[in-house]
């Protein structure tokens, strides 16, 4: 219990560094840093302006480890990201020169921004933990935590994420707007400094791989399971969708509930963790049918509908 306890503190460390500065957005933080915990990747989807690349780069600089940040872009091609073999001529053969993508930390900045060609280069990294150049395949460092970000209102000269590229994202998250005291705060904080020059490491990286082991270990209850599987079956049955999560998504909802207790404090999970993470780790792999979207429909509301018919487990 002393361990969680300690582990607990060093993550609230990070936390409070982030809302050095970033204001107002403690579940977003909260959430990026349950996705690195579980070893998944994010999704930051909202208008330019909000905090999207600050909040990555805030959590990147509380944690002692290597960072990179890929602009996306039309021209980018794959080996932008991936890295190239150049050839030296003194000793007549090629030598790897790493991309960006040879990092802990990546942000995939306006990932929708560039061709759907190399938005495939990040899907072998993301899921596998290695890139493939010239035909040698080479591992990532280890940990290795994606955050990408896109702008949903602007269609123009932009590419759809397709839906496996989707599924690799554990969440996708919306930053939102921030209170007009918030945004007050903000204006006051940003008036003679820059509070993200100010951040130094909370967590060193063999810290984080320590914790990130522990999430494993956390114990998961097979009603709870039981009651993750359910709701994601439910998801293939409803009317209003066309193609229900996978079971990569009940595994997704299962290592994000880890995460989330053991920030809690705790090792075990138990059905209110499912029930806070279900919109932000199932939402994004549904397809709803064509009629659903003409009526408004979004995938989050029947997320939710299906929540409130489930049944919860109660173990004495």
């Amino acid at each position: 219990m002393e361990q969680l306890q300690e582990m607990q503190s060093k993550l609230e460390l990070v936390l409070s560094n982030i809302e050095r500065v970033v204001i107002g957005k403690r579940e977003v933080a909260t959430l990026s840093l349950v996705a690195l915990l579980a070893e998944g990747h994010v999704l930051l989807e909202d208008v330019p302006g909000v905090g999207k690349t600050m909040m990555v780069k805030a959590l990147a600089k509380s944690i002692h480890t290597d960072f990179k940040r890929i602009q996306f872009t039309p021209d980018l091609l794959p080996s932008d990201v991936t890295g190239v073999s150049i050839y030296n001529p003194k000793e007549m053969e090629f030598h790897y020169r790493p991309g960006p993508i040879m990092s802990h930390l990546v942000l995939a900045d306006e990932i929708n921004r560039t061709s759907p060609k190399t938005q495939s280069a990040l899907l072998e990294a993301m899921e596998e933990g290695n890139v493939t150049t010239d035909g040698i395949t080479r591992s990532l460092p280890k940990p290795f935590f994606v955050m990408a970000t896109q702008n949903p209102i602007e269609f123009d000269g932009t590419y759809n994420l397709p839906e496996a590229q989707l599924d690799r994202f554990l969440f996708r998250l919306h930053m939102g707007y921030p209170t007009m005291g918030e945004e007050v705060e903000i204006l006051n904080r940003l008036a003679n400094r820059e509070p993200i020059e100010e951040l130094s490491p909370v967590i060193d990286i063999n810290e984080l791989q320590i914790i990130q082991q522990k999430v494993k270990e956390v114990y998961v209850d097979d009603t709870v399971k039981r009651y993750i599987v359910e709701i994601v079956d439910r998801t293939r049955k409803d009317n209003h969708v066309y193609l229900g999560v996978s079971p990569r998504g009940s595994v997704a909802l299962m290592k994000a509930a880890q995460a989330y207790s053991l920030l809690q404090g705790r090792d075990y999970c138990i059905p209110d963790d499912v029930q806070y993470l279900a919109q932000p780790v199932l939402a994004h792999r549904m397809t709803l049918r064509p009629e659903a979207k003409y009526e408004g429909k979004k995938a989050e509301d029947i997320i939710k509908n299906i929540l409130a018919k489930v049944y919860v487990p109660i173990k004495r």
